[in-house]
């Protein structure tokens, strides 16, 4: 059992959310940028594009989170 506060735990998983979000942005970049070659390499495309999945469903799991430990009472 978690001995922070409804507020910390809240505040801990947005700075998460956050964190994964900034992953998520870079990859998408990344992306961009390998699109943007003139002869872009499908593998590592299918690569970022998995990554950013597994991120998208991280960031989903982590939400379930916050929702959970929103309902507590303080």
């Amino acid at each position: 059992m978690s001995t922070l506060s409804k507020s910390e735990k809240i505040q801990l998983i947005n700075s998460r959310i956050n964190g994964l979000e900034f992953k998520k942005y870079g990859l998408e970049l990344d992306l961009i940028v390998e699109n943007a070659k003139s002869t872009p390499d499908s593998a590592s495309i299918a690569v970022i594009n998995g990554t950013i999945a597994e991120v998208e469903g991280q960031i989903e799991a982590i939400n379930s989170e916050l929702t959970a430990v929103n309902a507590l009472t303080e």
